[in-house]
């Protein structure tokens, strides 16, 4: 009891703390105080500074951006570290400053709390007008400030009535398999002990009153209750209190107490433990709680999540496809796992040849041929974050003596300007860093950098970039007008910004996935398909995610008549916005013509593939339940061992049929071969490899196909679920907990993970995913 207690009042004490931050609030008259988050109430406009968490769900007003822009980190919402994009409304902008709220008065009307993260209807009245609302106006509470020194707010809803309280879900209760087997031992011994001091009751109560009348010597004539042959049954009863205190060692109470005090000193040797703590961030081990310490020991299966868990989440500038050319000359983590296992199957090769020779008693020497690689050529490792590329073509304003210089220099000026990140100055190396809404862009900036396109401003109107390379051989800042941005959502898988360049040309820049951007190529804009796709899937076979690259020239009047309906379509208040933003959108993202395509690579993080083979060597069965597609995720299993030499891989596919159940036989059919393989294999170290993607495995978690399913995959060492949908991570895990009955352990790092850990028996979150707390 002390110890819930204590693990209950140091979460109590976590809440006071966070009710008790203060946040600056318009106490009248233009003036500002602080208040305690627990004492803000609707309608309190707050004032919310650099690195501050949001103190409740917030209408933003204005910021210290001129054009009412701030930047948002939504880690403890969605588990996601890139920086998302909030707009004010143009009417507020000019309240940006504490004397500007001296008179202010507004009423805003909007829908009931709801979990939804992602939704937002309202109306904002000020002025005797009108304003709407939506999602992009909203700083939700336990989301942080970032990039942006302040900006100005009015509390929408508070408390319990907040987005993420309203998201937040009872954590499961998750017991050690220890403590229910102690309680069963409990069960038994305690029923043990009522029937020993029933049947000892019974006989004493039989005994007083029969045979105690003869015991003279006890004077039953004058005896008290507890032995009055009279009143046997009240000596039954007064007897089995006496046996239930005698018998009471049977129940061994002190174990519990043992148990618990072991838990809470494992506990603190995890949290205390060197070789756990992060130096990078600061954050040692966290167990918050002690009840399934012991587990850590019966994992039978670790399902985990791919991108920032077995990888860093940060990514590396490593190749380029421009007008069909490939360029950039390092190899990926992937590419090494390739070439190091070709040359453990040649090695292999030569050791049967050179036996073989033996035997015939022939001595024949085998050489190997050595390729000697002059210093100058040798591949030296880039010190810069963010670029891996080596390829002298382009670097230092080579790519002006290419044959496509004007569709080089094109490339280089999309990935400066088609983005939302935002540059600061590091005053001690004289370059930009840029903070920005995805890894991948981050990287794509720090790459057009080096390439001598430097992204340096950006203002609310126009982005800035410093050309350190022209024809003429001088440094020149260009600027680029915005006149709009069509942004990058998982549904769009594409991003799109308009802009007019010095000469007054009008061009729509985009970026996107390539089976998206080869959709909307022109006839004419098709020229580098060909060359594009054969490197793109070059690429995914090296395990690099890759985006392509695309453009075109619009001229005045059709931009005004396009523009004319996107801003009627902006305007509009109702169900049908979001759908008329996107048809309106598709106008313009259509006849584009193709540039090139990039390819960066998330690094594995250290120690991963060592980490994994200790665990495959030691029993585990491991499975990677990842968005990424098939090829991607095969290479990357090669990377970190999850796919090793002589491992037999069986991939689950789904035929191409417009019948259901068809596509279901074949894949029912498939397993039924697979696990029969499985049976028939004579090699008792042989280990297999299942590899099944999203749209395969819906069908295989089907009532009537799962248990075949699951039984061919705890037959493999290693499972790869590819394309999966975060559902379905929370279903396989589901599967494998109770199908199997032995201890799954999860471990993820994003929103899309939380279902995953929560039904797993243990769960690790990495880098404090929301809804882990006490898994």
């Amino acid at each position: 009891m002390a110890k819930e207690a204590l693990e209950d009042w140091r979460r109590f004490m976590q809440d006071i703390k966070v009710n008790s931050r203060k946040v600056k609030f318009h106490k009248g008259e233009g003036v500002f105080d602080y208040k305690s988050w627990k004492k803000l109430q609707v309608g309190d406009v707050v004032k919310v500074e650099k690195d501050q968490f949001f103190p409740a769900d917030l209408l933003l007003l204005s910021s210290s951006y001129e054009d009412g822009i701030c930047y948002v980190e939504t880690m403890n919402l969605d588990g996601e570290t890139n920086l998302k994009v909030k707009r004010a409304l143009e009417v507020t902008l000019p309240l940006d400053e504490d004397a500007s709220f001296k008179n202010f008065t507004g009423k805003i009307k909007c829908e009931d709390p709801n979990p939804s993260l992602y939704t937002f209807i309202g109306n904002f009245e000020y002025d005797h007008e009108v304003y709407a609302l939506d999602p992009s106006q909203i700083l939700l509470r336990d989301s942080k400030l970032r990039n942006t020194a302040f900006v100005y707010g009015v509390v929408i809803f508070t408390g319990h009535d907040s987005k993420v309280m309203q998201n937040a879900t009872k954590s499961p209760s998750k017991r050690s398999r220890i403590e229910r087997k102690m309680d069963y031992i409990i069960y038994v011994l305690f029923s043990l002990l009522l029937v020993i001091s029933l049947v000892s009751s019974i006989g004493f109560a039989v005994k007083t009153k029969f045979d105690m009348p003869d015991w003279w010597y006890l004077q039953p004539q004058n005896t008290d209750d507890y032995y009055d042959p009279r009143k046997p049954v009240l000596s039954g009863v007064t007897h089995l209190i006496t046996a239930l205190m005698l018998y009471g060692y049977l129940i061994p109470i002190s174990l519990y107490v043992s148990i618990e005090v072991v838990k809470v000193l494992q506990a603190t040797f995890i949290n205390q433990d060197i070789q756990m703590y992060d130096e990078e961030t600061g954050n040692p081990a966290q167990a918050r709680t002690s009840n399934l310490n012991e587990e850590l020991g019966q994992v039978d299966t670790i399902l985990s999540d791919k991108t920032g868990t077995l990888t860093c989440n940060q990514m590396d500038f490593l190749k380029c496809s421009i007008a069909g050319t490939a360029y950039g000359m390092s190899s990926s983590e992937v590419e090494l796992a390739a070439a190091q296992q070709m040359a453990s199957d040649l090695e292999d090769q030569d050791v049967e040849r050179s036996t073989d020779f033996r035997q015939k008693g022939k001595q024949q020497e085998i050489e190997l041929e050595t390729v000697v690689i002059p210093k100058d050529e040798m591949v030296h490792k880039s010190p810069i974050k963010g670029f891996s590329f080596e390829d002298s073509r382009v670097m230092e304003g080579n790519w002006l003596n290419e044959p496509n210089a004007d569709v080089i220099m094109l490339f280089f000026r999309i990935l400066a300007i088609c983005h939302t990140a935002v540059p600061e100055l590091n005053e001690e190396t004289g370059n930009y860093t840029y903070e920005s809404e995805s890894p991948d862009e981050a990287a794509f900036l720090v790459a057009a950098r080096e390439f001598g396109f430097e992204f340096c401003k950006r203002t609310q109107s126009s982005v800035f970039v410093r050309e350190r390379y022209s024809a003429s051989g001088q440094t020149i800042d260009r600027e680029f007008k915005l006149l709009n941005m069509l942004e990058f959502t998982s549904k769009r898988k594409r991003m799109t910004v308009i802009v007019r360049d010095e000469d007054g040309q009008i061009l729509v820049l985009c970026k996107g996935a390539d089976s998206i951007i080869f959709d909307r190529l022109s006839k004419n804009g098709r020229l580098y398909e060909e060359d594009t796709t054969r490197h793109l899937n070059e690429y995914g076979e090296a395990g690099l995610r890759t985006l392509a690259l695309a453009y075109k020239r619009l001229g005045e009047s059709e931009y005004s008549a396009w523009n004319n309906e996107f801003q009627e379509a902006k305007t509009t208040i109702g169900a049908d916005r979001d759908l008329m933003l996107e048809n309106i959108a598709e106008m313009m993202e259509k006849d584009l013509i193709l540039v090139g395509a990039t390819a960066v690579e998330d690094k594995l993080q250290k120690g991963v593939p060592q980490c994994i083979d200790k665990l495959a060597q030691a029993g585990l069965k491991i499975w990677v339940l990842t968005g990424d597609k098939v090829e991607t995720a095969i290479n990357i299993g090669y990377a970190c061992s999850l796919l090793r030499q002589g491992m037999k891989q069986i991939c689950i596919t789904e035929i191409s049929s417009d019948a259901k159940e068809v596509v279901k036989e074949n894949i029912l059919l498939q397993i039924t071969n697979a696990s029969q393989m499985i049976k028939l294999e004579r090699d008792p170290h042989a280990a297999f490899a299942l590899i099944i993607d999203g749209k395969t495995l819906a069908y295989a978690l089907e009532d009537d196909v799962k248990q075949q399913f699951l039984v061919l995959a705890v037959q493999c060492a290693s499972v790869i679920c590819c394309r999966v949908s975060p559902k379905q991570k929370a279903l396989v895990t589901r599967l494998v907990k109770e199908g199997t009955g032995k201890t799954t352990l999860a471990i993820g790092d994003g929103a899309n993970d939380v279902g995953m850990i929560k039904e797993a028996d243990i769960g690790v979150g990495i880098s404090g995913v929301e809804g882990c707390n006490g898994q």
